[in-house]
């Protein structure tokens, strides 16, 4: 039995700019940090000649090219297995989120076979593995933001080129800057899941179609992540969540569906009880709101009352790995 987790992700600036249709003329820039929230894959060999599948649903077949999970069955190809294996899957925060959970499953589950196999990756191999699972044969309007932050871990700035070759950093902070991140960084569950690809789709289309509006907000979105890295390396974390709320409002602008009068009137409270700024994380329409606040007793009672569920978090800095082998 082999067991990895990959770490879910909480996206600090420039996201919508790692999504093909905006870097292959641009250039992307995507500032995330991976947090100690995951998905767990587990892969073992059953005792029957059978595919078992264990996730949201169950499916039990004879043969690859019938599973019904898309990207189980692009994994189990690009593998080159076909039969007798079981993989089962969990998830510390469900699906549809904004947390990047299929960049997350699609890593572990991938890293879980590289295992089977005997197989070692680097990281920048595994996120290009997800990305072309995704992007390339799924044609998921997706980026790749997500299967990087998973691989790789910590809080990492990636730079993706016109070619979609993507350059990793992490950042640079100082011990108390990063202690102060992880403590005054809260996510509330705004109570609405959703599906990314239709915000997602929709910017792809408009990004391919050269609409100016979308790229000078994508434009502006990359400017906002350099100077998010920026005040995050110079420890300047009041201007970190300026930023925030700068993105925020941008963000917003490229889709009606983004937001919503629930989510505003959220947004609002928070600022009024404490938050120094904050964003939704993910593509919009619902999944976690994500503030930055020092008076954390203050903005929590205030969300708390609200009916927000609050998430507690902290930093990963392993990125995909095997946790159990046996």
């Amino acid at each position: 039995m082999i067991m990895t987790r990959s770490p879910l992700r909480i996206s600090l600036g420039g996201g919508g700019t790692d999504l093909p249709s905006y870097y292959k003329d641009h250039g992307g820039f995507v500032l995330a940090a991976a947090i100690d929230k995951h998905v767990y894959i587990t892969v073992h060999e059953p005792f029957t000649d059978q595919i078992i599948l264990k996730y949201s649903q169950m499916e039990v077949v004879r043969q690859r090219d019938e599973v019904q999970h898309p990207i189980v069955r692009e994994a189990l190809k690009l593998a080159g297995i076909d039969g007798r294996i079981e993989i089962a899957s969990l998830s510390d925060i469900p699906a549809g989120t904004g947390l990047g959970s299929s960049g997350s499953f699609t890593t572990a589950l991938l890293r879980a076979l590289d295992e089977l196999r005997n197989y070692r990756v680097q990281p920048e191999v595994l996120a290009e593995q997800a990305c072309h699972i995704e992007m390339d044969l799924l044609e998921e309007p997706v980026g790749k933001q997500d299967p990087y932050i998973a691989a790789f871990g910590g809080i990492t700035a990636f730079t993706i080129h016109a070619n979609g070759q993507v350059d990793a950093a992490q950042l640079k902070l100082s011990p108390e800057t990063l202690s102060n991140l992880e403590n005054n960084l809260m996510l509330f569950f705004t109570g609405f899941t959703r599906s990314a690809s239709g915000i997602l789709r929709d910017q792809h289309v408009r990004s391919s179609s050269k609409e100016q509006a979308i790229l000078d907000n994508l434009n502006c979105i990359k400017q906002l992540g350099y100077d998010s890295k920026a005040a995050l390396e110079s420890g300047n974390l009041h201007e970190f969540a300026r930023l925030m709320n700068v993105h925020w409002e941008h963000k917003k602008r490229r889709s009606p569906n983004i937001s919503n009068g629930v989510i505003d009137d959220y947004y609002r409270l928070a600022l009024k009880s404490g938050a120094l700024g904050g964003k939704l994380i993910g593509a919009g329409g619902g999944g976690f709101l994500m503030f930055y606040a020092e008076e954390k007793t203050r903005l929590r009672r205030a969300m708390t009352e609200a009916g927000l569920r609050e998430i507690r978090v902290g930093f990963d800095f392993d990125g995909t790995r095997v946790v159990a082998r046996s």
